[in-house]
């Protein structure tokens, strides 16, 4: 089944967020823009690259009012454990939500169920929960969190521009298209 367009599903999970262990559930973030920023295990390789990667554009998310969560299937324990052990992960200011019951990954679709761990998945989800971007990567290919900025800020445009889309490799204040029969086989 396609998940573009659908409503995330409920669920409840704890988090660790700037020294704190929070709940976060699917009421939480709904209202403003939000990113599932989805990998395999703290403590590898890949993971964070791409946590830091999202870490050092963060403010560039929260100045269009999203907030990022990421999330794995180890305990937010564990989180807290690898942000004290690691620099990179030290930087990180978003909430790391444990899904050690595999329903959130379950839920968007990135569970490899006989490893017990999340696909590299990445979802931007609108303000009414509706999940706009969907992205899986295979274990070994990294993600970049400039092109997720870009992603969003067009999904964001979009939301605000009926009727109007953005082309490929768009950027902000660039044109956009107002799709028509008049641009049929003219681009």
């Amino acid at each position: 089944m396609a998940i573009i367009n659908t409503q995330i599903k409920p669920f409840k999970a704890e988090a660790y967020h700037n020294g704190k262990f929070v709940t976060v559930t699917d009421e939480t973030v709904k209202g403003k823009w939000s990113i599932f920023f989805f990998y395999p295990a703290d403590f590898t390789f890949v993971c964070p690259t791409e946590l830091g990667d999202v870490a050092d554009l963060y403010p560039e998310f929260q100045k269009l009012g999203v907030e990022v969560y990421s999330v794995s299937t180890d305990t937010h324990f564990t989180h807290k454990a690898w942000h004290d052990a690691s620099e990179t992960i030290k930087k990180i200011n978003y909430p790391m939500i444990g899904d050690p019951t595999h329903a959130i990954a379950r839920n968007f679709d990135v569970l490899i169920a006989d490893a017990g761990l999340a696909l590299r998945g990445t979802f931007v989800v609108n303000p009414e929960g509706e999940i706009k971007v969907a992205e899986i990567h295979d274990l070994g290919i990294g993600r970049d969190a400039s092109e997720l900025l870009r992603k969003v800020k067009a999904a964001q445009y979009v939301a605000t521009h009926p009727g109007e889309v953005c082309p490929a490799k768009w950027k902000e204040g660039e044109a956009t298209l107002a799709p028509s029969l008049d641009l049929v086989g003219k681009i």
